[in-house]
């Protein structure tokens, strides 16, 4: 050997000496040891870091060495490091409480979120009775049921043992305490990726009609605040299909490949097929065991956004019809008011009952801007709303219009309600339309009282109050 390469290896062992026997820093376990048993919440020297194997080499405590082994190595995530002793004992002592606390998941599939709240970013899918770290309990967004009923559990920040943080409800978690040594974790064999499955649950799935509302513009608030859809429910291990015409849930343990991009729930009828990116099939039995399918699209729209929106949206239309008045007179209809927050006043408009203003009616009410316009009536018409009359007791009536603002008025044309779909659309006008024009005024407002007498009559059979004189026909 030459004198240079005997220098350079007396080098190499005096560094690595070196850096076994000077103090890098001080860590606290996060992860307990199995040989030696070493704690979780123990404090160690550290010497090395080495980022090639990706382990710090830690000494191991005096009360845990034997004759052969005095140093350990650890992996990277499993071992808090700080500059002092002082330090790691301070956080040891905070990490105290949960120190020696562990958690088996009870169900496949249970998330780990990147915030303590269902609807945050997922960072990791648990295996069923996978061990996590219990690293501290956290205040969350509480877990709800199908019913929207907080579930009983906490959230905690855990850590994997591959080293992922993150956050996770305990509701489908079984906690336990360990202090070293082997741990039984349930090691399942190595599953190839289910990528179609990892991309359908991070995806909203509804029924066809909100996408079906979106594209047309028609978005009816009612529907969109139910929160129609299908839920996995991997945070609570329940399953929920909710639609206008069912309300089911199904308690599983896991969900497993049943085929091409088919997919069942343990312990239940129910699977699911993805027939495209943006189309689930879910299929369960019903109560008399006959098979049921539901199909239900993929949702990118947040839909309490689409509300606020649509919300918006009718305020300004509003604001436009108050805007052009807001106080409307007609010869033989009275005085029309638009008031604040969507209420309206109507005195004159006893020729409309009893056949379309039930006589219990006041003369007030609420202007809803709930109804929209077939493509056929578009070109026709502004738009289309609802009178909602006050009533004695709550023996109301509900009058249908569609409208027109010009530069002298509103024309309003009744329409009844089988002229309307389930998706609140105005399909077609009435064989012999009922028109009333209301001139705009410069009256003030008038708010009767609730209690003001209404007065019955027959519909006419023309209005006499259009701008043009012309006969504008009133029965049906």
């Amino acid at each position: 050997m030459s004198s240079i390469a005997f220098s350079v290896l007396i080098i190499v062992i005096s560094s690595v000496f070196c850096s076994c026997t000077r103090l890098f820093g001080w860590g606290v376990l996060l992860w307990s040891t199995e040989d030696p048993p070493i704690p979780s919440g123990s404090v160690m020297p550290v010497y090395v870091r080495s980022n090639i194997n990706q382990v710090w080499i830690a000494g191991i405590p005096q009360q845990y060495q034997t004759d052969a082994l005095d140093k350990i190595e650890i992996p990277l995530p499993l071992l808090e490091v700080s500059s002092t002793k002082a330090a790691a004992q301070k956080r040891a002592q905070g990490f105290a409480p949960m120190a020696l606390t562990y958690a088996e998941t009870v169900q496949d599939g249970l998330p780990i979120r990147e915030e303590p709240n269902n609807s945050a970013k997922r960072v990791y899918r648990l295996r069923m009775g996978e061990i996590v770290k219990i690293l501290t309990e956290v205040e969350g967004t509480p877990a709800l049921n199908t019913a929207g009923v907080p579930l009983p559990g906490l959230w905690y920040q855990v850590l994997t043992e591959n080293g992922t943080v993150g956050y996770c409800f305990s509701y489908r978690l079984r906690l336990f305490e360990y202090k070293g040594g082997v741990l039984a974790i349930s090691r399942p064999a190595e599953e190839k990726e289910d990528n179609d499955l990892e991309l359908l649950l991070t995806k909203q799935w509804v029924p066809e009609l909100y996408r079906t509302m979106v594209n047309n513009q028609w978005i009816s608030i009612a529907d969109l605040a139910e929160h129609w859809g299908f839920f996995p429910g991997l945070d609570t291990g329940i399953a929920h299909i909710y639609t206008a015409d069912v309300n089911k849930t199904f308690n599983y343990t896991a969900i497993k490949p049943d085929g091409n991009k088919t997919w069942r729930f343990e312990g239940t009828s129910l699977q699911m097929t993805l027939r495209s990116d943006d189309l689930l099939a879910v299929q369960y039995s019903d109560n008399s065991f006959l098979l049921q399918t539901i199909v239900f699209t993929a949702f990118s729209a947040d839909i309490d956004d689409l509300i606020m929106q649509e919300q918006e949206r009718r305020k300004a239309v509003y604001e436009t019809i108050c805007a052009a008045g807001p106080v409307f007179s007609s010869a033989n209809y009275g005085l029309l008011s638009f008031l604040p927050e969507g209420h309206f006043t109507w005195t004159g408009y006893n020729l409309l009952g009893p056949r379309i203003v039930s006589a219990s009616s006041l003369g007030s009410g609420t202007v809803e801007l709930d109804l929209f316009v077939s493509r056929s009536l578009q070109s026709s018409f502004d738009g289309a709303f609802s009178f909602y009359f006050d009533g004695i007791g709550t023996d109301g009536s509900v009058m249908h219009m569609l409208y027109n603002l010009d530069d002298q008025g509103l024309r309003l044309e009744y329409v009844p309600s089988a002229n309307i779909n389930e998706s609140s659309v105005v399909l077609r006008r009435a064989a012999a339309p009922l028109v009333i024009y209301f001139f705009r005024t410069e009256q003030q407002p008038l708010v009767p009282m609730q209690d003001e007498p209404l007065f019955e009559g027959e519909l006419p059979v023309f209005d006499f109050a259009a701008p043009d004189d012309s006969l504008i026909p009133l029965s049906e």
